[in-house]
């Protein structure tokens, strides 16, 4: 078995907090590579399409005819570090897409929604010109439901959690 050095967390923090945009798959391939971790642009493809991955989204280039470039969120690089870690170990795609990594997808994909529509309503209500109450009672609905989107997020990490620590204690014990 060939030599892999994973990414330590102080790094992982690092490269999320420089590149909070997100990341093209190039990057997140080329961070992975001297360190010996195998990973092909047909592998992380095949990551993305098994949902083990975040999908990417679409982001204009500076420019006059530049075209767009898919920016994969960043939390995909600690993904395909635990996924790694996973394999290590002995696991197969299937054991980690039923571990919480799997699920975890998802969930940051509802926080990203819920934040990116909660966002553009804030982005409608200061472009407006609303009365001073009707003001308030708008913005003060906003802050009760980004806070119930947290919550919601918040449990539904918790319930996935949960469903899945019984199948990651069976997989760990194999």
């Amino acid at each position: 078995m060939e030599s892999m050095d994973l990414l330590a967390p102080e790094e992982i923090a690092r490269i999320e907090r420089e590149n909070a945009g997100g990341l093209p798959a190039s990057a997140i391939l080329k961070i992975f590579r001297p360190r010996g971790v195998r990973l092909s642009e047909a592998t992380f493809r095949k990551y993305v399409q098994a949902g083990l991955l975040p999908r990417s989204r679409r982001v204009g280039r500076k420019g006059k005819h530049q075209g767009s470039v898919g920016l994969y969120p960043v939390e995909a690089v600690r993904r395909i570090n635990v996924i790694k870690k996973m394999m290590s170990e002995g696991h197969t795609l299937e054991d980690i897409k039923r571990s919480y990594v799997f699920h975890s997808n998802y969930i940051d994909q509802l926080e990203r929604d819920l934040a990116g529509l909660l966002n553009g309503f804030q982005e409608e209500l200061g472009d407006r010109a609303f009365g001073g109450e009707h003001r308030r009672t708008l913005e003060a609905q906003l802050a009760t439901l980004r806070q119930r989107a947290q919550d919601l997020v918040r449990d539904v990490a918790r319930l996935g959690s949960a469903v899945t620590a019984r199948a990651d204690e069976t997989i760990r014990s194999q």
